[in-house]
């Protein structure tokens, strides 16, 4: 008898609710059915250098296991750490220890919440004049330093592809997780959007290459060449075969919504959100 492929569990991007408590983000989520959240680190939301970290890490932790939730934590707020550059420090920049830094607590506190997977990106190319394979050297310097926490931890690290990044195709990540050994715990995170808006490769086939170091999945619609999160329907993605590319692979990361612009009208956004997936799943 044949065993039906994994249904695909869908979360939502609290970067999306920017003007919602956390505590009402997760219950808003949990009420329109969604398994999981998108959980980005910030100063609204959680602050990874709040005084009451460790408070508000075990009051989150109980929230989520209330609603019945998965979680996967993210690093990608872009003023996290430097309030005029957008994503700096990057972990190839002079001042590194900074991210690498904020990576670290980002890997203690998935272990916290219990999330399997900590989610990063490269940030921009170095304009200093750091020629490129110095940059990669100093990439793959700092994820290696990382990866020692994650070790310890248990959690995994799901590197991001993003657009005019250093790091902004698959086949860029790929090359990356090359350069730290092919370690077991560095991972893609692949967004869906982001392929469409500048690979080469047809979304398809990124799912493909991605695949056998998929972690988790952000979708929302995009159009070609322009890096702006969009509503489903509202771009050029055909997303019925992408959902069941990643269902016959048997992905099991969260499928988690990323709609940053979407934070006026959140919950229906979220909430038409889920109907779309789940009718392109179907």
């Amino acid at each position: 008898m044949t065993v039906p492929p994994t249904p695909l569990r869908f979360g939502y991007g609290t970067n999306g609710f920017t003007n919602h408590r956390l505590g009402d983000v997760l219950t808003v989520l949990a009420d329109l059915g969604y398994d999981g959240v998108a959980l980005t680190l910030d100063h609204g939301h959680l602050d990874p250098y709040a005084p009451d970290l460790p408070r508000r890490v075990a009051e989150i932790a109980r929230d989520l296991d209330r609603h019945d939730l998965d979680v996967t934590l993210e690093t990608g707020a872009p003023y996290l750490l430097d309030p005029w550059g957008k994503h700096q420090p990057t972990l190839m920049s002079d001042a590194a220890e900074h991210r690498i830094d904020l990576l670290r607590r980002a890997v203690r506190m998935a272990a916290d919440l219990g999330s399997p997977t900590v989610h990063l990106c490269s940030g921009p190319a170095p304009h200093d004049g750091l020629q490129a394979g110095d940059a990669w050297k100093r990439l793959a310097a700092g994820v290696e330093t990382v990866l020692e926490t994650a070790e310890e931890y248990g959690v995994s690290l799901a590197f991001e592809p993003e657009p005019y990044m250093f790091v902004d195709t698959v086949e860029r990540c790929l090359e990356l997780a090359e350069l730290v050994g092919g370690h077991e715990l560095f991972g893609i995170t692949l967004d869906v959007g982001h392929a469409h808006c500048v690979e080469e490769r047809t979304v398809l086939e990124c799912v493909r290459l991605a695949a056998p170091r998929l972690l988790n999945v952000q979708i929302e619609d995009m159009r070609r060449g322009v890096h702006q999160h969009l509503e489903f329907g509202a771009g050029e993605i055909d997303f019925p075969p992408v959902l069941a590319a990643l269902r016959d692979l048997g992905h099991r990361g969260l499928v988690s919504v990323e709609i940053q612009g979407g934070s006026l009208d959140a919950p229906d956004v979220a909430r038409r959100s889920i109907e779309f997936l789940r009718a392109a799943a179907a």
